[in-house]
């Protein structure tokens, strides 16, 4: 069980960047009437943008 929580905890960022960002961007594009560019939906901008971020934390072990 510890490994499997340090194995969680090792991809921590990446998995608030999919998990909880990327939703929380596809409500606010939706609640403000955005169309996302290239024929995206606006899931899936929050999934590239969210992933985006979250990666970038991963990375660089901190979000600031």
């Amino acid at each position: 069980m510890q490994t499997v929580i340090k194995a969680i905890f090792a991809i921590g960022p990446l998995l608030f960047g999919f998990g909880f960002m990327a939703p929380l961007i596809s409500q606010a594009i939706q609640a403000l009437s955005w169309t996302p560019p290239f024929g995206l939906t606006p899931l899936m901008t929050g999934l590239i943008v969210g992933g985006t971020l979250g990666l970038i934390a991963q990375i660089r072990g901190t979000w600031i």
